[in-house]
């Protein structure tokens, strides 16, 4: 015993370690530990650790889709005791967020109670229950079937998977958010059926692999639950390498809020943004002088008709101008980092589209091949069994006098076995097999039951033995996921160049008063605003390429025709102004646009009435005083199914109207023959077309006008219009170009030449649009000619703005 002021010895040895050495050791495994085993998901399931727990103990505790919901908190203790040995706040707190569907495309807890939201917290565990959903199951029901590995858990007193099976490919359908030690992930949601095409497209072309433009037609970009407009400010990089930025915009619509005053209404918001905190910043700003044209804001969201931000704008305020600052001071616009860092075989990665893309296949394909075998080596044990029955009703007397004529159970098995040629397990099954199956009627059930087992053997070792087997049938339950779980895209994706700057280069009025004005319609989707009296500007780009344009007043409305056959309204003051490099807006953020709707042409009630021709070859006219009464969001003719109105004229009774079809006929007519009918009528037959075609351009038969036809493979042809024939309305017309490899017309514009100017594409890729116009490059030809090819392809044609 140590007497005292002694030193005791704590050791045999003592080793002298510096201390930046222990300490690099000691926190490189921390961080590995945090890496692998808390903050970043694994590729296969997308899953963190405590995701995949909470699933399994969820799944074992016979909590699932068709059984009543279970206290959360029994939930987490279970998860807890068995297999995450952490605090019960981070486990609930994971708990809820796989059941709020305003941060997942597909949850994955179905939720009972209050479990939180974009403002406010989930009530505590206690008070809260839940289930599975039916997205979970797909996503950890074939666990059962060997389909992957275990490992044993922190106590080494049971086991957790390692994987879930996961039919729906989370990864990219939910994304996941994670700060690592020295590293973090943020991946973004996307639709569940364009991740669909995209993994079709990795699995379907693979050599070469298909490449990110091609991936990006199928899959443009982030699917957020909030919905909202995304600004691709860099989705390229990020979809090829796995690191990017994008922008995400509120849904705002510009209206008149009370019946003096305009305003803002949200209806979506950016990505985990909640109402509340939008309100609170837009009110502090407010209060410190920094919105001055804003005169209330109000949160009408309810459960029946969903998110609703109202923002009441002073009396003469462009309400345009106050949008702009929002997306500038507010939360309205946020941006977006995508980091794809992912474990791949536990180690961290950093991956683009087609990597994960290719991971999720190659996790289904060994959990296809895992599983097959389970069922394959199932169903031959049981056909093993049912072989052994028939035999022995076969001859059931003398298994019976063997039976009873033993003296005991290891003597019948022996006699059985013997007389039979019978292994153990089928003599054991017939032993225990009771009276009942000694019936001809399940005899009967057994020889149906062994032709089942034989041709399900066959097609599980047919499975196995073909990899083109196995990629089908990864893509065919992949398919049958989309059908129950799928639903339509709710964000919409444009590009940078379609956006106005959030601060102009000129600054905005908030109060516009009556001046003349010009409304623009440019061939990229833009619509813009610029002064009557406007000075030239130095140069032409991409965006100054008219559609249309309208000579009106600020305050006056200006009608957008859609292709659905809709009037849309606005007032010409609230169309962005064409200022410095701004040229206006997407039409969708100035008029409510349904999906997929895109505007024809923008027009004021004028002398003339107006003239629309449909893709099926209906025509029809609107009076000036009908359109002036027409409210927004009405339709100005009645389409039927699968028709779309392709050209919007304002033509005079005298005038003549050329339609060209995608068949290269031609019919020019006079306009009178066409009858002026009211809004909701459905019109006439303008064209006669023949087989499949349809109505692909129209155009008004000026002095000087020239039919420009663009065929599918890019060749083109211009037709003085004094070459066709006038004819009879409901006639199918002349032939304008002879094809040779070409199948049919993309498009067709009627216009004078000397003022058209031309969009084309780029040298490296003649789909997309060059920044640079250039004057029309094809010189007239006769009609009934071949259509030759131009040096650059043309995507579409229309006025110089100045």
């Amino acid at each position: 015993m140590a007497h005292q002021g002694e030193l005791v010895p704590f050791a045999r040895e003592v080793v002298d370690v510096p201390v930046a050495e222990e300490m690099s050791e000691s926190f490189l495994a921390y961080s590995m530990s945090v890496i692998t085993s808390r903050a970043l998901p694994d590729v296969r399931d997308g899953l963190k650790p405590v995701q995949r727990r909470i699933l399994h103990a969820m799944h074992s505790m016979g909590i699932r889709d068709d059984t009543p919901t279970r206290k959360s908190a029994r939930v987490v203790g279970e998860t807890m005791g068995k297999y995450h040995p952490h605090g019960d706040g981070a486990i609930y707190d994971a708990l809820t967020r796989l059941g709020q569907d305003f941060g997942r495309n597909v949850t994955l807890v179905h939720p009972q109670g209050n479990f939180g939201s974009l403002d406010d917290p989930p009530a505590a565990a206690r008070y809260t229950e839940c289930r599975l959903t039916t997205a979970a199951m797909d996503m950890i029901g074939e666990i059962g079937e060997d389909t992957v590995d275990f490992r044993s858990t922190y106590d080494g007193e049971s086991s957790e998977p390692i994987t879930l099976p996961a039919l729906l490919p989370n990864l990219l359908v939910n994304g996941v958010s994670g700060i690592a030690v020295g590293m973090a992930t943020n991946m973004a949601p996307h639709n569940l059926g364009e991740v669909h095409e995209a993994i079709k497209l990795a699995m379907t072309k693979r050599r070469p692999k298909p490449t990110i433009d091609e991936l990006m037609a199928v899959l443009p970009g982030p699917d957020f639950p909030s919905g909202g407009i995304v600004i691709d400010d860099g989705l390229r990089d990020a979809y090829e390498t796995g690191r990017g930025s994008i922008r995400v915009r509120a849904r705002a619509e510009v209206g008149q809020v009370t019946a003096r005053k305009q305003g803002i209404e949200i209806t979506e918001l950016p990505y985990l943004v909640g109402p509340e905190r939008v309100i609170s910043k837009i009110k502090e700003l407010m209060l410190a002088g920094r919105l001055n044209g804003i005169a209330d804001v109000k949160n009408l969201t309810d459960r029946h008709h969903g998110l609703r931000i109202q923002i009441e704008c002073k009396t003469g305020v462009n309400p345009h101008a106050v949008l702009t600052d929002l997306y500038r001071l507010t939360p309205l616009e946020e941006s977006f980092g995508i980091n794809n860092v992912v474990l791949v075989d536990g180690e961290p990665r950093t991956l683009g589209l087609y990597d994960l893309c290719q991971a999720f296949v190659d996790h289904r394909l060994d959990v296809v091949v895992r599983r097959s075998r389970f069922r394959l080596g199932k169903a031959r044990d049981r056909l093993h069994i049912v072989e052994g029955f028939l035999i022995a009703l076969d001859a059931i007397d003398e298994v019976v006098r063997i039976i009873r004529g033993s003296q005991d159970t290891a003597e019948a098995r022996a006699g059985l076995m013997g007389r039979f040629s019978l292994s153990e397990i089928q003599a054991n099954a017939i032993l225990d097999m009771p009276l009942r199956r000694l019936t001809a009627l399940e005899k009967l059930k057994l020889e149906e039951e062994r032709d089942e087992l034989v041709a399900t053997i066959a097609d599980l070792e047919a499975i196995l033995g073909s990899e083109q087997r196995q990629r089908t049938l990864v893509l065919k339950e992949l398919g049958k996921l989309v059908e129950r779980h799928g639903w339509e895209r709710r964000s919409t994706v444009i590009s940078a160049d379609q956006v106005r700057d959030a601060q102009p280069a000129e600054p905005v009025p908030l109060e516009i008063t009556d001046d003349p004005c010009i409304v623009t319609l440019t061939t990229s989707g833009l619509l813009g605003r610029e002064p009557g009296e406007g000075t030239p500007k130095p140069s032409l780009g991409r965006h100054d390429v008219l559609v249309a344009s309208v000579a009106t007043t600020n305050h006056q409305p200006v009608f957008a025709i859609t292709d659905t056959g809709r009037a849309l309204t606005v007032t010409a003051m609230e169309v962005p102004e064409v200022a410095g490099r701004n040229r206006g807006a997407a039409a969708s953020e100035v008029v409510d646009l349904k999906h997929g709707e895109s505007v024809v042409t923008i027009t004021t009630p004028g002398e003339h009435p107006l003239l629309l021709v449909t893709r099926k070859g209906v025509a029809k006219r609107v009076a000036p005083d009908e359109l002036a009464g027409t409210k927004s969001g009405q339709n100005v003719i009645g389409l039927k199914p699968d028709d779309k109105v392709v050209a919007v004229l304002e033509a005079a009774d005298d005038d003549e109207v050329v339609i060209i079809a995608s068949d290269a006929q031609t019919l020019r007519t006079v306009v009178d023959q066409v009858s002026i009918q009211g809004r909701a009528a459905g019109g006439v037959a303008g064209m006669k077309l023949k087989g499949d075609a349809t109505v692909v351009g129209a155009g008004l038969a000026v002095p000087g006008a020239m039919v420009l036809s663009v065929t599918d493979t890019g060749t083109a042809k211009l037709t003085d219009v004094a070459e066709i024939p006038t004819k009879g309305r409901a006639t199918g017309g002349v032939r304008l170009t002879r094809f040779k490899s070409e199948k049919r017309l993309a498009w067709a514009h009627v216009a004078p030449v000397e003022d058209l100017v031309a969009v084309v594409g780029k040298e490296d890729n003649p789909t997309r649009p060059d920044s640079t116009p250039v004057v029309l490059p094809l010189s007239p030809t006769r009609r009934d000619t071949l259509s030759t090819a131009t040096e650059e392809r043309l995507l579409a044609v229309g006025t110089r703005r100045f």
